[in-house]
């Protein structure tokens, strides 16, 4: 199996939206935690990110 990095088609998104940028940010050791407890924590925080963003149009 190949790498999945930064293809859209192997995240769900349309093909025009390459996943090419990276974010690196602080947060607290619980948090991370929780995050890598989840089945996919990038797309955990892509959609977390999005959903914040889209309450805030």
């Amino acid at each position: 199996m190949g790498k999945s990095k930064g293809k859209p088609e192997n995240f769900g998104n349309p093909e025009s939206r390459d996943l090419t940028e990276q974010l690196n940010f602080r947060v607290t050791k619980e948090m991370k935690e929780e995050v890598k407890a989840k089945d996919d924590p990038p797309q955990f925080c892509r959609d977390a990110i999005q959903e914040k963003l889209d309450r805030e149009k």
